[in-house]
């Protein structure tokens, strides 16, 4: 059996008999107005973190979402684009896009503004996504992509950026872990699928996105997540493993390389109202700027004792210098 059948088993199991505890955090539920997630939703919430933020939603977009679940982000989803057929779900499982379709029954009854036909649950495959190219505007992916292998990781990717138009958004959440998994952890077809033995350093992931074609990369919230102990798992240390909550932007890649937001600024405090580095960069007086890491190293080595450079925050909320 490969790896990743054995991830279509176990939410095949999931689907059949919701586990609340099987990947989901003790984040709250987004609360919207009007927007009321049924209980089932929630219980098959099989995320590490949101994929939805109103920002990205702006003027009815095209979403695609991969890996339902139980529907509960397409339905938050579907909140921002109230159209027939504007929010897409894929899935692999069978019993996964069954338990969604249900479960869209129930949230149609509590709601009174989302209707069925909203979204399209279709089957397919993260490999090989049954879209047409350059037709989505926001894709997201919540704890999938940390299950596959390297190879077919990269092929997700691809896929995510093939369907995306120019300048779409893929709004991820993932697992990371910045230690090295001894052979034994990565091999374990099940802590793979229940998202722990796939994580990989954010540096890793980040160059994968890169790597795609992706211009510019926002990360937008690290946050703890598990931990692997040697009382319980095979290993001789103490894992720990965070989620991160990423957006790729198919934008043109620059020159000089993407730019990658990890929530660095740089505030000027020198004398003039402003200092202008003549490469499309001004920092106005005591005004934080925010700056994607390639600014933050081409501002350091100007070796300038006015501009305070802060650290990464992982935490990157828009604006900037880019």
């Amino acid at each position: 059996m490969s790896y990743l059948e054995a991830t279509q088993n176990l939410y095949k199991e999931a689907a059949l008999t919701p586990d609340v505890g099987l990947c989901c955090t003790t984040n709250p539920v987004w609360e919207l107005p009007g927007l009321q997630i049924p209980r089932n939703m929630q219980d098959m919430n099989y995320g590490c973190g949101s994929t939805v933020r109103a920002r990205d939603l702006t003027n009815n977009p095209k979403i695609l979402y991969v890996g339902v679940g139980g529907g509960m982000e397409l339905l938050q989803f579907s909140y921002f684009n109230r159209q027939k057929g504007g929010v897409i779900g894929i899935d692999i499982v069978d019993e996964m896009l069954e338990a969604s379709r249900k479960n869209f029954i129930e949230a149609e009854a509590q709601n009174s503004w989302f209707k069925r036909d909203f979204v399209d649950l279709i089957k397919g495959d993260a490999l090989n996504l049954p879209i047409e190219d350059n037709s989505i505007d926001v894709a997201a992916q919540n704890c999938l992509f940390n299950i596959f292998k390297t190879d077919d990781l990269k092929q997700a990717i691809a896929e995510m950026y093939r369907v995306l138009k120019p300048h779409g958004k893929l709004v991820m959440s993932d697992p990371t872990c910045e230690q090295t998994m001894n052979k034994t952890l990565r091999n374990d077809d099940r802590l793979r699928a229940l998202c722990l033995s796939g994580s990989i350093p954010i540096a890793e992931y980040t160059k994968m996105l890169t790597d795609a074609g992706f211009g510019t990369i926002e990360i937008r919230a690290r946050k703890p997540y598990r931990i692997l102990d040697p009382k319980h798992y095979a290993t001789d240390e103490l894992i720990y493993i965070e989620s991160i909550e990423v957006a790729a932007i198919k934008d043109p890649m620059p020159y000089d390389g993407p730019c990658v937001f990890t929530g660095k600024a740089a505030i000027y405090y020198g004398d003039d109202d402003y200092f202008d580095d003549n490469a499309g960069h001004i920092l106005l007086k005591n005004q934080p700027l925010a700056i994607c890491d390639k600014t933050s190293g081409a501002l350091q080595a100007l070796k300038r004792d006015d501009i305070y450079f802060s650290e990464s925050t992982f935490h990157y909320d828009g604006g900037g210098c880019c």
